[in-house]
């Protein structure tokens, strides 16, 4: 092999090498996503503190609650959903922070960790593009319920609206679904 073969080969997987540790940019975009649950957890407790000085001290609805709606029921429902909206979300942010580091960043070695979620062992992009768009159709799902109690105070274009995008969303999660079904499907041919 001549020096000019070497030199290039060692440019080849110096360029290589390069091009695989930029992977770990995106480490602070996952701390970043982890700082961000925080919020929501501190969002999820001002929310519950909110409810339970509704329900048992009488104070004032929950700011997250709209004006017009002073019914005791609707406004404990809608706190509720306000609740479990903040969880679902949550929940979107791990499946992002854990299944995306794992999938571009670097393995979480969590293999002989009694806690490590079932899914986390198995993920791939594909995947992890379905359970998120699964996600996003429970999120969305929180939001229009939350329209359909609140119906009699909106819009009927507001409430139109919320359910195509639902519907978008249904239908973008059923698409990637067919295409990770396609993609990832093994070959039928004995080869």
């Amino acid at each position: 092999m001549n020096s000019t073969e070497h030199t290039s080969r060692r440019s080849k997987k110096t360029l290589a090498s390069f091009i695989f540790l930029s992977r770990w940019l995106q480490a602070p975009l996952y701390f970043g996503l982890i700082a961000a649950q925080a919020v929501y957890v501190y969002r999820f407790l001002l929310e519950l503190w909110h409810l339970i000085g509704f329900v048992l001290l009488g104070h004032t609805p929950p700011a997250s609650i709209p004006a017009n709606v002073t019914d005791t029921e609707t406004i404990v429902m809608l706190s509720v959903l306000n609740l479990i909206d903040v969880v679902m979300i949550t929940n979107l942010l791990i499946m992002v922070i854990g299944g995306g580091y794992e999938t571009f960043v670097s393995r979480l070695n969590l293999k002989e960790h009694p806690d490590q979620p079932e899914w986390l062992s198995h993920v791939n992009a594909g995947i992890l593009k379905v359970k998120l768009a699964t996600a996003l159709i429970g999120i969305s799902s929180i939001h229009l319920l939350k329209t359909f109690i609140n119906a009699a105070h909106l819009e009927s274009t507001t409430i139109m609206w919320q359910v195509v995008i639902h519907a978008t969303f249904v239908l973008s999660a059923i698409a990637l679904a067919w295409i990770d079904r396609l993609t990832f499907r093994p070959s039928s041919s004995g080869h």
